[in-house]
């Protein structure tokens, strides 16, 4: 397919976390211990994170920088806590975004009676520091568009129907991951957890071949 330069399957992403802590993580890009020279940075993005927590599992507080940080809940309740005052209970269909700047510190964890899944995607801002700045956008629509002009990025949220096509926004760097459903990026199939990374897209469709949540973001050039 033309553009896509990368698909990266669920099954392929590096399994990391604390499972005996309940906390599982699937990573698609290098994280932490985990280095891998082929998938460093694709645009903007820099990090898109699986994470499961079991009830009452989380990660205690720890700082952030320089790091436009985006959250997707695919199932459970994500409590939410910063340096700067804010407490939240995030759900699906809501859209996080945490802006580190110059510095912020935060917990994350379940405190839900029922496992919590949740994608975090983690942007690389177009100009450092600044002050830490926080949203919640509750119940953000389907086609509504979020801006991160920080990380010169939007947001496409798409929830399909069996048989709906969606367009793929045409842009120098286009990042497609799949939440829930079967859908058919061109001629490649992919299935929830799998991600596609296309460059300098133009007139790309996808069809969903079942129920489908996708998250797509469209990136500019630095």
């Amino acid at each position: 397919m033309d553009g896509v330069t990368d698909v990266r399957r669920a099954h392929e992403r590096f399994q990391g976390g604390d499972p005996a802590a309940g906390i599982e993580s699937r990573h698609a890009f290098s994280f932490g211990p985990h280095y891998d020279p082929d998938h460093l940075r694709f645009g903007a993005v820099i990090a898109c994170n699986e994470e499961r927590l079991a009830p009452g599992a989380g990660f205690d507080e720890h700082p952030h920088s320089h790091t436009e940080i985006v959250t997707w809940v695919v199932e459970g309740e994500l409590t939410h806590r910063d340096s700067t005052g804010h407490e939240t209970v995030v759900r699906p269909g809501d859209v996080q975004r945490l802006s580190a700047a110059s510095g912020v510190r935060h917990v994350e964890r379940n405190d839900g009676p029922v496992p919590l899944t949740f994608l975090q995607m983690w942007l690389a801002p177009r100009e450092p520091g600044g002050d830490p700045c926080y949203e919640v956008v509750r119940g953000i629509a389907d086609s509504t568009p979020y801006a991160l002009p920080e990380a010169g990025a939007m947001l496409h949220v798409r929830r399909l129907t069996a048989g709906e096509r969606t367009a793929i926004p045409d842009a120098a760097y286009v990042y497609v991951h799949v939440v829930r459903g079967e859908i058919l990026l061109g001629e490649v199939g992919l299935g929830p957890g799998d991600a596609a990374r296309l460059t300098d897209a133009e007139g790309v469709e996808a069809v969903s071949e079942t129920a489908s949540e996708l998250l797509l973001w469209e990136m500019r050039r630095a």
